[in-house]
């Protein structure tokens, strides 16, 4: 099958790698959002997915919408027959989506309906579900509406960040993908309608919804901590100074809420029911380090307290 490939961030790169290593598929062309500034040093870089591309000379389309004539001119005379997506990141006109014969087939990262939107992982750990998986479906008009192809499932750990989870259906969604496809060019594949029950959304989580609100129970700060990391990354203040925070301990022992309390086997912190261990702590400026290390060179005073 001739293919456009669509895809921005690192979790589409082993979706983008499977039709670059197939023997049965071939990649005419990568689509990705442009280059933008990035890191530390401010630079504009490629996306993920297009610098995989660009390792494997497959041209890289970059348009600012995929509404431009000249993209919608370029992909005509591609002629691809299918166009699998992975978190391009922008909506397609009908158009756009017209133009191959077997449409374009999207690969998301929940269990269809569940979690339809921008950030299906995130919320479905902080949520407390206790298991999650990847749906393939045909694109239309609305919201990851489409008829599903197929789904694989994925338990969700106790310990599960948002990245660890996200990297395990990256590499199995790569191969439903793959046989999806394969399935759709056989004709041995056929989309079925999602059902109307069960249906969720999981907007783009902000900056602001990392911020530890230490009255509520432990085990939905330990839930909504480890929804977020490693991006947008869990943060609290501390003396007026934001502290971020990495995945945390949940403790049977009682503290006063949002109090801190430094002992040698590390630092607690008190929330609506049973206190929290923090582990990993990055200050503004500096490097991810030890709760411990932190606590000892912030010379925190007694009954210090986070905000």
């Amino acid at each position: 099958m001739r293919i456009v490939f669509a895809g921005t961030p690192e979790p589409a790169v082993p979706s983008l790698q499977r039709f670059i290593d197939s023997e049965r598929h071939e990649v005419l062309a990568v689509l990705t959002r442009p280059d933008a500034i990035a890191g530390r040093g401010r630079k504009v870089q490629r996306s993920p997915v297009g610098r995989l591309a660009d390792e494997h000379g497959i041209p890289v389309l970059t348009p600012r919408r995929p509404a431009e004539p000249e993209f919608i001119e370029r992909l005509t005379e591609l002629a691809p027959d299918c166009c699998p997506v992975v978190a391009y990141g922008a909506l397609l006109p009908q158009q756009v989506l017209d133009i191959p014969r077997f449409g374009w087939i999207n690969l998301h990262f929940s269990l269809l309906p569940a979690w339809r939107g921008a950030a299906p992982v995130q919320a479905a750990i902080d949520a407390g579900d206790e298991i999650t998986g990847a749906s393939t479906f045909q694109i239309e008009a609305g919201l990851d509406t489409g008829p599903v192809f197929g789904v694989v499932t994925e338990k969700i750990a106790v310990t599960d960040t948002a990245g660890a989870l996200l990297d395990r259906l990256a590499k199995t969604g790569a191969v439903l993908l793959e046989k999806t496809l394969d399935g759709v060019e056989d004709g041995t594949l056929q989309a079925v309608p999602q059902v109307q029950d069960g249906v969720s959304y999981a907007p783009k989580v902000p900056v602001e919804a990392g911020h530890i609100r230490w009255d509520q129970p432990a085990l939905a700060i330990n839930r909504r901590i480890r929804s977020v990391t490693p991006a947008p990354g869990a943060w609290t203040e501390v003396n007026g100074t934001r502290l971020k925070v990495g995945p945390v301990e949940m403790v049977e022992e009682v503290l006063p809420e949002r109090t801190i309390e430094v002992r040698k086997s590390g630092v607690f912190v008190g929330t609506a029911t049973t206190a929290v261990r923090l582990d990993q702590v990055q200050p503004q400026g500096k490097r991810m380090m030890s709760a411990l290390d932190w606590a000892r060179g912030a010379r925190l005073q007694a009954g210090a307290v986070v905000e």
